[in-house]
């Protein structure tokens, strides 16, 4: 979105600020890591929660975006007078998902794994203007203390995260780029902003639709015959997709390669076929489960299986090899389903 019109940009004649660009450019270069090494945390959370979403990427902001808003003016005053503490977006990571409870969820997992120091939902403060417009979610993080494993490299670091839906992101980028890489003439800023605010609603209503879509398929999880590859043992996808839409009704879909993977440590475990792995979970509760790691957030169906399967096999499980890349992240989950009272 533009600035508000009373914030303006001003020449870096301003000794503090000047001050500041300097020192974020020499800790500039620092951060590209530290940026990457936040994609990859959110990726890891969001896939180990088994939370649906298209893609995460993230950026370091540049030293001459820096200087640009370091130099910003609200009513002739600095708007941001401490800018390398001010300014929150100098490590920023997006994440895009499919539908807007998608959104919800990923903000609730990272509210529930990293410790949350701003939450916005643009979206929610332009509805109750009673305006269509600008919606994502804005979170600050850090991780806590200590950090999660194998990422004690971020801590005392701070990402700004981005959470909005594939329909959102991209009016948000074309608004973008018209505005701020384009000229509106003055004679059609009014009927531009009519027909951005037009396009806004209709992708409000394509978002709910396409909720309505999810949850109607959800709700109806049918079973649809599948041609078994004989030289294939391991449950398909698809299959598996469907038959945890019905064990499962309230938790969100999973990324899509996900159903596949779990497939893969089903056949570590010998469980072959569905039948065999509805009688499995028979032997669990899954709302005990569902206490026992006391989710903040809806976890999607392969994760309820995960930690199901975890329940029912507990060290045998962490070990397999497919679960190689996060043992620590298991054994931390299966010290929650073995501590008594929780």
């Amino acid at each position: 979105m533009a600035p508000p019109e009373d914030q303006t940009d001003q020449p870096l004649d301003d000794q503090p600020v000047r001050e500041a660009v300097r020192e974020y450019a020499a800790l500039q270069p620092g951060l590209v890591p530290i940026t990457a090494r936040f994609v990859e945390l959110t990726r890891t959370l969001l896939d180990d929660a088994g939370i649906n979403y298209l893609s995460v990427d993230g950026r370091t902001k540049s030293v001459a975006s820096f200087a640009a808003k370091a130099a910003r003016t609200v009513e002739g005053r600095l708007l941001y007078p401490d800018p390398l503490r001010q300014i929150t977006d100098q490590v920023g990571v997006r994440v895009i998902t499919y539908v807007h409870a998608d959104v919800a969820a990923v903000a609730g997992l990272l509210d529930d794994e990293l410790s949350m120091l701003d939450d916005r939902d643009l979206g929610l403060e332009t509805a109750r203007e009673g305006r269509f417009g600008y919606a994502s979610r804005h979170l600050l993080v850090t991780p806590d203390a200590p950090a999660p494993a194998s990422y004690d490299d971020l801590a005392g670091h701070r990402a700004s995260i981005q959470v909005r839906t594939v329909l959102q992101h991209a009016w948000a980028e074309f608004e973008h780029d018209i505005r701020y890489k384009g000229t509106v003439p003055a004679e059609h800023a009014l009927d531009l902003d009519r027909r951005f605010t037009l396009a806004a609603g209709l992708l409000e209503l394509a978002d709910q639709e396409f909720s309505a879509i999810r949850e109607r398929l959800q709700a109806a999880a049918p079973h649809q015959p599948h041609e078994e590859d004989p030289s294939d043992p391991r449950i398909s996808g698809q299959e598996l997709a469907t038959f945890l839409a019905g064990q499962y009704a309230d938790a969100g879909w999973s990324h899509t390669d996900h159903y596949g993977w779990i497939a893969g440590l089903l056949l570590e475990l010998g469980v072959t076929s569905l039948d065999e792995l509805s009688a499995l979970l028979t032997s669990v509760d899954p709302d005990a489960i569902i206490r026992r790691m006391g989710y903040r957030y809806p976890a999607g169906a392969v994760r309820r299986l995960d930690d199901a399967l975890l329940a029912i096999f507990g060290r045998q499980y962490v070990d397999l090899t497919g679960n190689a890349h996060r043992v620590p992240l298991l054994t931390a989950r299966l010290e929650k389903l073995s501590t008594p009272g929780t």
